[in-house]
């Protein structure tokens, strides 16, 4: 199965957006094989940006792409990157977010259950989520 972070189902239906076409293949590929899923924080990131927010499951699930529950077993995985995160961001002098930001929900469902995750934007996830395989534009 492959997790697919909130940035390639943007890309995939803006046809406009430079990674479009990488996108809609990602997905597509993922379908017809392994299996895609996105999970409720990725979900919850769409519906923000959606002039039809409610219709967002719907068309996601047109694809073919799963929606699945974020595992409980990443609550510890999440708070562990975040931790180290904080660490690196506060020996830099700038503010600190207090709660995990969503890419580290993300890395860690991915983490725990050993998904390959689909991202266009593949720094954070390679800092914290090293042992994440990350699918990626060239």
């Amino acid at each position: 199965m492959i997790l697919l972070d909130t940035n390639v189902l943007i890309y995939a239906f803006e046809a406009e957006s430079p990674f479009s076409d990488w996108a809609r293949q990602v997905i597509a590929e993922a379908v017809v094989g392994e299996g895609a899923m996105v999970n409720p924080v990725v979900l919850a990131e769409l519906c923000v940006g959606d002039a039809r927010p409610d219709e967002v499951a719907d068309r996601i699930l047109s694809w073919g792409v799963e929606i699945t529950s974020l595992p409980a077993s990443a609550a510890p995985v999440c708070a562990a990157a975040f931790r180290k995160y904080r660490k690196r961001v506060r020996e830099t002098g700038k503010p600190v977010a207090t709660m995990p930001l969503p890419d580290f929900f993300i890395g860690a469902h991915a983490l725990v259950t050993n998904s390959r995750l689909a991202t266009a934007d593949v720094g954070r996830y390679k800092t914290y989520f090293r042992d994440v395989a990350l699918v990626a534009p060239d």
